[in-house]
């Protein structure tokens, strides 16, 4: 595969190994449209929004550019909480005998199912919002979890975690992928439930329910479009960390519009781009990135891509792009400052990687080679999540107030 790289660092690699017949049959409307009804039925449940930017569209030389908010998302800041509230249920209905197609929340609240549950403990490990997501799904249920996060974790991100109900938090001093493996060792060791979002051989069926859980906010986007009178965007970027969210909403796509998803690019941080590595590979396996990287993007700093939607990212993937961690803070400083009428959105690290890079591929001359090999134009409309808000706030006033990581003229 020939891969393009431009002067400011970002590279992008055109998918030439795209397969229009391997559907995803898990992420199917068939076999996930249950999981919406389940969410509608928490309480604080709510679409969260989809804001339009046409002051920024105009400005770009766009058709039109939406972005979905999940800083508003359960009151987490983060939009993890879909997976981890569906796969924590999906397990306590495989305890309890349930049927996971009619089974409601408030079902779950009664007394007596949460005296049966009570000693149900849950452990995961995390950069943060996913280890957020799983405990505030097990408190919500009374039960215990356990979450270790990565070394240099923000302390900001260790208090939202025990502020979401976690029984303890352990901070490691290795990286992402060496974490799991001390949470999954401590599972087995003492007999819990290991609700990891990333995949690997014998370990699948729980990290398959995370991102089916990711196809509530993929319905969503699109009900929400469709009251903007648009079918289909014509261009998806997805930021990616072991690729459990990208593949989800983007296999979800490939089944919901009969195999023409929007033209897709999976984007990642330039120096743990564990999925743009794995395509370069050619050989249709994930292949990991080793050792400690360093990326502002904390959400997206994972080495090994998840096993169970490596395949749908390789089939289905327009575009692969990997990117300096200026752009993301392009992306937030964007946000935070908007032109005209559009209203401010509130945008981490992890969040803003793709509107940062839409921004340059339409503003630098130097990437209008990238622009127009991915088919971006005035009729263009491009739709993005931004996938957390400012769960590190230090690191946010750090990009905002004081210019962090400026993009290099």
């Amino acid at each position: 595969m020939d891969i393009t790289e431009s002067k400011l660092g970002i590279r992008l690699l055109a998918n030439e190994q795209c397969c229009d017949t391997n559907f995803p049959d898990f992420l199917s409307e068939a076999n996930v449209s249950h999981i919406r009804r389940f969410h509608e039925t928490v309480p604080d449940y709510r679409s969260t929004p989809l804001v339009c930017l046409d002051a920024l569209a105009s400005h770009l030389g766009v058709g039109k550019i939406y972005i979905k908010d999940e800083s508003k998302r359960f009151g987490l800041n983060a939009f993890k909480s879909l997976g981890g509230l569906y796969a924590v249920t999906r397990v306590i209905c495989r305890e309890l005998d349930l049927d996971i197609k009619q089974v409601t929340f408030p079902q779950l609240q009664t007394p007596d199912v949460k005296q049966k549950i009570s000693n149900m403990v849950f452990i995961t490990a995390t950069d943060g919002n996913h280890g957020r997501g799983i405990a505030w799904a097990a408190s919500r249920y009374g039960c215990k979890s356990y979450i270790y996060m990565t070394k240099g974790t923000a302390q900001s991100r260790v208090d939202a975690v025990y502020a979401a109900g976690a029984e303890e938090v352990i901070v490691t001093e290795v990286n992402y992928d060496d974490t799991v493996k001390l949470a999954a060792k401590r599972a087995e060791d003492c007999g819990w439930t290991l609700v990891q979002d990333t995949a690997w051989e014998g370990y699948e069926e729980i990290p398959s329910w995370i991102t089916q859980g990711y196809t509530t906010m993929g319905a969503e986007m699109l009900e929400q479009l469709g009251l903007e009178g648009i079918q289909k965007p014509s261009h998806l970027f997805l930021q990616s960390g072991v690729g459990s969210f990208a593949g989800g909403i983007l296999g979800y796509y490939a089944c919901r519009f009969d195999g023409k998803p929007p033209i897709t690019t999976i984007v990642e941080p330039v120096n743990v781009a564990c999925v743009m590595e794995s395509a370069l590979a050619a050989d249709g396996n994930p292949h990991a990135v080793a050792g400690i990287q360093e990326t502002i993007m904390a959400g997206l700093n994972c080495g090994d891509p998840c096993l169970t939607t490596w395949h749908i990212l390789r089939d289905w993937s327009s575009f692969f792009a990997a990117c300096p961690d200026f752009v993301t803070a392009k992306g937030m400083r964007t946000l935070a400052n908007p032109l005209g009428k559009d209203p401010k959105i509130i945008s981490g690290e992890s969040g803003a990687v793709g509107l940062g890079l839409l921004s340059l591929l339409m503003e630098r001359s130097e990437l209008a080679g990238m622009r127009t090999q991915m088919g971006i134009d005035q009729h263009s409309v491009i739709l993005l999540v931004s996938t957390e808000g400012d769960t590190d706030p230090t690191g946010y006033r750090e990009v905002i107030y004081d210019g962090k990581c400026p993009v290099p003229q």
